[in-house]
């Protein structure tokens, strides 16, 4: 992801309930209510996931709210997405979201260009106990940064 691209959605529950091990670019086939809602940020990517079909990968429960303008041709907010890989990266993801323990979460949406990305990420469940590990990481990091600070 460079620089130009415009952030839309960040799901920050995904690392701290996943332990993310690689992550990948995919694009998104929309609909042209769902883009124009995209561009108004309008997106909700907290519970969303992706799980292999038998024609690819497809995003589920990510919501893109409505967009008013559209009267009669609106979209569905949760409907599945398809998501656009190249073919190994479509294998590798299909392989490893089939397996026990891992899944396949969007981590953030954003525009490059003139089209919607998502980075999807694989993802290990975290334990209780690596959650708490992870907050206390983060205090540390507070407290030195404050400290800088003084």
């Amino acid at each position: 992801m460079t620089s130009s691209n415009k952030v839309i959605a960040v799901n920050r529950r995904a690392t701290y309930d996943y332990e993310i091990l690689k992550r990948f670019e995919a694009g998104l086939v929309l609909w042209s209510s769902e883009i124009k809602s995209i561009r108004a940020n309008r997106v909700n990517l907290a519970g969303a996931f992706a799980h292999p079909n038998k024609d690819g990968l497809w995003l589920h429960n990510c919501h893109i709210a409505p967009y008013s303008e559209a009267a009669r041709n609106n979209h569905e907010p949760t409907r599945p997405r398809k998501l656009l890989l190249h073919k190994k990266e479509l294998r590798d993801l299909t392989k490893v979201a089939l397996q026990k323990g891992h899944t396949v979460v969007p981590l953030k949406m954003y525009i490059s260009g003139h089209y919607a990305k998502v980075e999807l990420g694989i993802g290990r469940g975290k334990k209780h106990y690596d959650k708490r590990r992870s907050i206390k990481d983060k205090e540390r990091l507070r407290d030195a940064r404050n400290a800088e600070k003084r």
